[in-house]
């Protein structure tokens, strides 16, 4: 089987090459990122590769003919949803013969939602990654028609197989706070855990206590973070020993004594490595705070716990259920094998195409063939990218 990879922001890069790595031997495997707004600096390419060659980064033109020239049997669009629909719809149509078309979402997605599967629609494999996901996926999918079949795989960070949660702790001297760009939002929210990680690190000096950035202030994320930490510590002025550090959470998740986050997927790489768990829930545990999944999950607790450095253990049921399931459990490397031998396999059906979206993915298709300099500085367009980041899911 040959394949090509598509991405178009760090997160998708890391989950892109993660899936790679899933495919039977002896598949071809090529990836390049998309030049979109939120296309990964080099250093995050590197860091989301883990040793593979750098990816290309490549207009949506040079990436029409990459596929035109490589012919694969299947083109995995880790992309943001509207970058995925006009992909699929526009940029890549009309291929022949027709790849078989994989997308899906890189992090947790619950609760499942209509516009994620709507930007998705067009492709015949939908890949997630827990139980969960599949059963509120699936009932979209039946109520609304459109796309192809949901497949499950595990998490990039959750690979090792047996019960990962019932690792043992590793008995580390940090507390690590992982951020989330979107939520909480307001500068006061963020402002508050900031001075309580400053308060922790003040009452407890055998601890080292580190913010574990997703991007530098001047680098591009899948979202947009209007008040990133490492600008607000500035701004506060506050005194204390809080780190601020990149790169590869694993490294340090392997020197933790504590992880907390309002809502983040490396808490789910924290449990598989048996570290001590907090989840915020003092800016509200619902949709909009990207952290519903956590309901019941033994791991939510206040700024009051982190203040005391009160840490929790998931609950194994909960674990059972979501992100943890066994390794056989997972079928998108079957599912996406059988779509590339079936010959009569119907093609997926974009909800999304019609008259109606025309103009909305004409307006898409510029956006993935901004020009480099227009995202450097100025320009009439700015706000209309900003507009266009907003909108991505």
């Amino acid at each position: 089987m040959r394949v090509l990879a598509v991405a178009d922001s760090d997160s998708y890069l890391k989950w892109a090459a993660c899936l790679l790595g899933d495919l039977p031997p002896g598949c071809v495997t090529e990836l390049a990122v998309v030049r979109t707004p939120i296309a990964p600096s080099g250093e995050q390419i590197a860091a989301a590769v883990q040793g593979r060659p750098a990816p290309p980064v490549l207009s949506a033109r040079s990436v029409r003919r990459l596929a035109e020239r490589t012919r694969p049997d299947v083109i995995l669009v880790a992309c943001t949803g509207p970058v995925v629909d006009i992909l699929v719809a526009d940029v890549l149509a009309g291929l022949r013969p027709r790849p078989v078309f994989v997308s899906g979402l890189p992090g947790i997605s619950v609760p499942a939602t209509e516009k994620a599967w709507l930007f998705r629609s067009g492709c015949d494999l939908f890949v997630v990654h827990s139980e969960r996901e599949v059963a509120e996926f699936s009932e979209i999918a039946a109520r609304l028609g459109g796309g192809g079949a949901v497949g499950l795989a595990r998490l990039p960070f959750l690979r090792p197989a047996g019960p990962a949660f019932e690792a043992p702790a590793r008995g580390g001297n940090r507390v690590v706070f992982a951020t989330q760009a979107k939520v909480p939002r307001p500068r006061e929210q963020r402002e508050s855990i900031l001075r309580v990680l400053a308060e922790l690190a003040a009452a407890r000096p055998d601890l080292d206590v580190v913010v574990k950035l997703r991007a530098l202030e001047d680098e591009r994320q899948t979202h947009k973070e209007r008040f990133h930490y490492q600008r607000l510590w500035r701004e506060m002025g506050e005194p204390g020993r809080v780190e601020f550090a990149t790169g590869s959470m694993h490294d340090q998740l392997t020197r933790a004594a504590g992880f907390v986050t309002v809502s983040s997927t490396a808490a789910l790489e924290a449990i598989a490595l048996g570290v001590p768990t907090l989840v915020l829930s003092d800016f509200g545990v619902n949709a909009e705070m990207i952290n519903l999944v956590f309901e019941d999950s033994g791991l939510l607790g206040t700024l009051d716990d982190l203040a005391a450095g009160r840490f929790h253990t998931a609950s194994p049921a909960w674990c059972a259920a979501n992100y943890f399931h066994p390794a056989e459990r997972s079928d998108w490397t079957g599912l996406l094998t059988g779509l590339v031998i079936s010959h009569s396999r119907t093609p997926a059906r974009s909800l999304l195409d019609g008259p109606e979206h025309a103009a909305a993915r004409r307006r898409a298709r510029l956006r993935v063939e901004v020009p480099p300099k227009m995202l450097r500085v100025g320009y009439r367009a700015k706000r209309r990218v900003r507009r266009y980041l907003k909108a991505l899911t």
